[in-house]
């Protein structure tokens, strides 16, 4: 069972969005289909960005033929990886009239990425998180970039070759989603498929931005995401203490 709370995405489910969402295992991505399938057409019409390790999943084929983007993390692979994902958004996004587009800005699994994460915010002085990892810039600017209407949060005029192709109004939201399991036990895929653990609930929390809220200079974009982060710390421990 999935339990939905926070601001009503059904009412921006029209219009075009970015979904950013804390990510804790594979079952994620099963846990916000389900809760996006009564959300007018936003299903059809979302595109996905997920791990490399999805490709090999049940649903990899299907995912890849609906144009999703499978980015592979690492600092190796940082920069070529960015680069991929903005000629594939120009290529597809609008080509295929998607509306939604859904990434995982942590980079990774939090139990993969927590360590790390906190070695980073020790020497940053940044706050120290155990429900979520501090958030990486590159793919959310990526999308900004290129899908968010000029002049719509300081975008220079003309510089984003996806709208001008296009009548779209580019993306108009964030809608910041927060997956809370019970106990903090996260659900993988192989569990949502066979159904080996006891029937529990799920929280997802929504709050929407509108984009012209959110900063497109890197410096402040980053600490706009940090924040919307550590409030997703501050949502999780209080489920976490309170059930």
């Amino acid at each position: 069972t999935v339990v939905e709370w926070g601001d009503d995405v059904k009412a921006v489910s029209e219009d075009e969005a970015m979904v950013l969402v804390n990510h804790q295992a594979t079952g994620d991505v099963c846990t916000l289909m389900m809760c996006l399938q009564d959300k007018g057409t936003v299903v059809r019409q979302m595109m996905w960005l997920m791990d490399h390790i999805f490709k090999y999943t049940n649903f990899g084929i299907v995912s890849l033929i609906h144009g999703d983007f499978f980015i592979r993390q690492g600092r190796a692979h940082r920069d070529q990886q960015l680069v991929l994902l903005k000629e594939h958004l120009e290529k597809y996004y609008r080509s295929r009239n998607r509306k939604w587009i859904v990434l995982f800005p942590e980079g990774g699994f939090l139990r993969k990425r927590r360590e790390t994460s906190q070695a980073f915010a020790k020497k940053n002085n940044l706050p120290f998180l155990k429900h979520v990892t501090l958030p990486r810039l590159g793919a959310t600017q990526v999308i900004l970039k290129t899908l968010v209407a000029p002049q719509e949060n300081g975008n220079p005029a003309g510089r984003d070759a996806v709208i001008k192709e296009s009548k779209s109004k580019g993306l108009q939201w964030v809608i910041d989603t927060t997956i809370a399991y019970s106990k903090g036990e996260p659900i993988d895929i192989q569990t949502w498929i066979l159904g080996y653990r006891q029937p529990t609930v799920t929280h997802v929390h929504y709050r929407i931005f509108p984009v012209k809220d959110v900063p497109a200079e890197p410096e402040a974009l980053t600490n706009w995401l940090y924040q919307r982060f550590i409030e997703k710390e501050d949502l999780l421990t209080h489920f976490y203490e309170t059930g």
